[in-house]
């Protein structure tokens, strides 16, 4: 670690510090508390805590760079923590708040960590039994009640202020994050503190971000989109942060917050969506939207009660999202533009300019980015925010970044003439029917979720003659269920025959498949970034594709068979 001025600024730590000096009595974290209270720190108070924090994680004698553990949801105190880890001279290593207790132990064992910070959380109790006895367990504010875990309030009265403002070499190792993984055991993808300010620093290049700015807190900060989009974003511009409280009280926070800048996975944007057309009916909003001064109107009434009406620049990514969806908010005028980006290069490749959108297309690659497709088709992408490699596995660093310092990002994809890229599917994705015929099933999964009463969709196919899919119904679906099932019978059947009809012939499907079995993180159907597992979607229903295959019926429900 080196003091200011004796190395380069070009790091998120040197950004905070900047921060804090600029605007000391600021804003910079207003988190949610019990009984609808609220508690804001500014930028001078965040630091004040950080360097006691770091002055405690120094007095534990660790060795430099050793790796420190960060559990809990989305507060003020994980982004605290994160800037103690720095500033103490160590390596960040978060963890999604919602993974079993073997989960967390594989990764704390693999990750060497010396410690763990545990914050906010819902199910201590699973989770605790995958932490050593001999770890330090240190608490943020909002952890459980726990004798072993050490309070917050101690540490910052017991320990002062780190003095001086100790900076990173760029290139040394910031924080490792484990992917989510849609299989087998999470990858530990290595970021430097140069990857994550090349990112954020030519992310905020191509928006008009300034320190007035309102972000909302909501997806897993461990996770890279929120991580670059949230938290390096706001010390580098300044911004905000709001934090969500918990899923009852999301509208609530949003309208606290009433973000200028917002970062939404599909999922997010579609649930909007179906909370909308459940209040008024969609045909009923669709003709409003389409008179001229009625449908300014409407469309500014719906946004803002969605807590959406200051938006300046929203954005979607982590997975593909359907034109119809698009087109819907822009309807509503608001433009979301598509981001794409992986773990391995820091959430940073390719984004949609708001200016110059094309439908079926993500954007153009951002500043600094390179990419090419392989002859197999697989994008190929380089840039300053390519990681490092795979914590302890060379092998699959090899395998993955070229000799030329391309990234194999595992995508099959199309680069037009003007150089925006679509997305096609996902090499490992891909399969293979029994007329010899390859389906990528993401693009057909992109056209049924655009429906409101479905949830997610998987569609399957390996060895069968044509592919299918298998859906989980929406709230909304679920209701239509119980009070008509023929009717909801009648209108999925209609989405696959509209759905067909656009389709090649080797791709159609056979028929839709209702299952009863709820997909979620807690039954290990999704990741903690809600990305289906299809090899457990697979294993679990596999034995029953070839007799929905040849039913004959255009939707089949589970439960009756």
């Amino acid at each position: 670690m080196e003091e200011q001025g004796k190395s380069t600024n070009a790091t998120a730590l040197a950004a905070f510090y900047r921060r804090e000096q600029l605007h000391p009595d600021k804003t910079y974290l207003v988190q949610p508390l019990a009984g609808g209270q609220v508690r804001e720190y500014s930028w001078r108070e965040v630091g004040d805590q950080a360097r006691r924090v770091a002055t405690y994680l120094l007095s534990l004698g660790f060795p430099p760079h050793s790796h420190i553990a960060l559990i809990s949801k989305n507060c003020a105190h994980w982004i605290v923590t994160d800037l103690a880890i720095w500033m103490a001279g160590h390596v960040s290593v978060p963890l999604y708040p919602n993974l079993t207790a073997d989960a967390v132990k594989q990764i704390l064992d693999h990750s060497e960590a010396r410690a763990v910070f545990v914050g906010k959380l819902d199910e201590w109790n699973i989770m605790r039994p995958g932490i050593a006895a001999n770890l330090p367990r240190l608490g943020l504010p909002l952890a459980p009640e726990d004798a072993e875990l050490q309070p917050w309030q101690d540490m910052l009265d017991n320990n002062q202020p780190l003095q001086g403002s100790p900076l990173p070499d760029p290139e040394q190792l910031a924080t490792i994050i484990y992917t989510s993984g849609t299989t087998g055991m999470p990858k530990g993808v290595m970021l430097s503190f140069r990857n994550m300010f090349f990112s954020a620093n030519n992310c905020l290049r191509l928006f008009n971000i300034s320190d007035e700015d309102r972000l909302l807190s909501y997806l897993p900060l461990c996770h890279v989109a929120e991580r670059q989009f949230v938290e390096i974003a706001s010390l580098l511009a300044g911004e905000t942060i709001y934090f969500a409280d918990t899923l009852e009280t999301f509208q609530q926070d949003m309208q606290r917050a009433r973000p200028t800048v917002f970062f939404g996975v599909p999922r997010i944007w579609v649930k909007f969506h179906i909370g909308v057309t459940n209040k008024i009916p969609a045909r009923v909003l669709d003709t409003l939207l389409k008179i001229p001064l009625v449908g300014r109107v409407m469309g500014r009434k719906v946004l803002t009660g969605l807590g959406l009406d200051q938006i300046r620049y929203a954005v979607c990514g982590a997975a593909p999202v359907a034109d119809s969806t698009m087109a819907w908010y822009q309807s509503l005028g608001l433009n979301i533009a598509e981001v794409y980006g992986m773990t391995e290069n820091c959430g940073y490749s390719h984004l949609g300019r708001p200016t110059r959108y094309k439908k079926g297309w993500i954007g153009l690659p951002n500043p600094g980015v390179e990419c090419r497709l392989s002859e197999e088709g697989e994008l190929l992408v380089r840039s300053n925010g390519t990681m490092m490699g795979y914590y302890k596995e060379p092998e699959k660093t090899t395998e993955t970044i070229t000799p030329e310092g391309f990234l194999r990002t595992g995508d099959i994809g199309e680069i037009d003439n003007e150089g925006f890229l679509r997305l096609t599917g996902r090499i490992k994705d891909i399969f293979k029917t029994s007329k010899g015929k390859y389906v990528a099933p993401a693009p057909i999964e992109n056209l049924l979720s655009a429906h409101n009463r479905v949830e997610q969709v998987c569609v399957v196919g390996n060895n069968l003659p044509q592919p299918l899919a298998l859906l989980q119904l929406s709230d909304a679906g679920v209701h239509e269920a119980q009070d008509n099932r023929q009717q909801l019978k009648q209108g999925l059947a209609a989405l696959l025959e509209e759905v067909n009809s656009s389709l090649a012939r080797h791709e159609q499907l056979s028929c839709l498949v209702v299952v009863k079995d709820v997909w979620a993180v807690e039954n290990g159907f999704t990741t903690p970034t809600l990305k289906i597992k299809r090899n457990v979607v697979e294993a679990t229903y596999q034995d029953q594709f070839e007799d929905w295959s040849v039913s004959g019926k255009q939707v089949v429900w589970q439960e009756d068979q």
